[in-house]
């Protein structure tokens, strides 16, 4: 990034980085998600990544921004399904957009098992405090936007005037959640679609 020299050779230090930045994130987002935080070392991310400790340093800052970094990244992709679900036009359809959603993201192959936002530190020390706040507040952020489009739903006549929409909300968002504490056990697709199954049966009368 800094400005070129005629004389400048390919091997001067101020060369690109030779590696993907973003690809090196998928990585480290893998590890954070199948050792939680705490649980993760900055051997096994740099092993993972394919760079060694000044590249980490260089590019993404210390673990703990890192961490922050693959957050977002989990945001952007495996859990993008819960932004897309809260633009479907009925609030039941929300839901079993999420739940659903929830179950396709937590049976995928493709990742490990469980929700980073649940496992990411669930066994961290109080040095990992922040951390800890950090994954509460984004549920809490999920729980939030899931309320907020339930009240739209009332005013729009889609739910019942006497909905309680953060009640709704706390309710929905404890069963997404405590479906990936059952997939981080082990549980199947079909076990996991049977929860959204009776969690759909329960869904308030006179609601779309």
């Amino acid at each position: 990034m800094g400005m070129k020299s005629g004389r400048q050779s390919a091997s001067t230090v101020g060369r690109p980085r030779a590696f993907d930045v973003d690809e090196a994130l998928d990585q480290a987002l893998k590890v954070f998600w199948r050792r939680g935080y705490e649980g993760t070392s900055l051997p096994d991310l740099t092993r993972a990544m394919g760079i060694n400790r000044p590249s980490l340093y260089a590019a993404f800052g210390n673990k703990e921004a890192l961490f922050r970094k693959a957050l977002d990244r989990y945001d952007d992709g495996p859990a993008a399904y819960v932004r897309e679900a809260l633009e479907e036009p009925t609030a039941r359809a929300v839901v079993e957009a999420l739940l659903r959603g929830a179950v396709e993201q937590l049976s995928s192959p493709r990742h490990p098992q469980g929700c980073l936002l649940v496992q990411g530190a669930l066994s961290c020390g109080r040095t990992a405090d922040p951390i800890r706040r950090e994954l509460a507040a984004r549920r809490a952020a999920v729980e939030a936007a899931i309320r907020r489009r339930f009240k739209r739903a009332i005013s729009d006549d889609d739910l019942p005037a006497d909905t309680d929409a953060g009640d709704l909300a706390r309710y929905v968002s404890t069963v997404m959640y405590g479906m990936a504490v059952r997939a981080a056990g082990g549980a199947s697709r079909k076990e996991l679609l049977r929860v959204v199954k009776m969690a759909l049966r329960a869904w308030p009368a006179g609601g779309a």
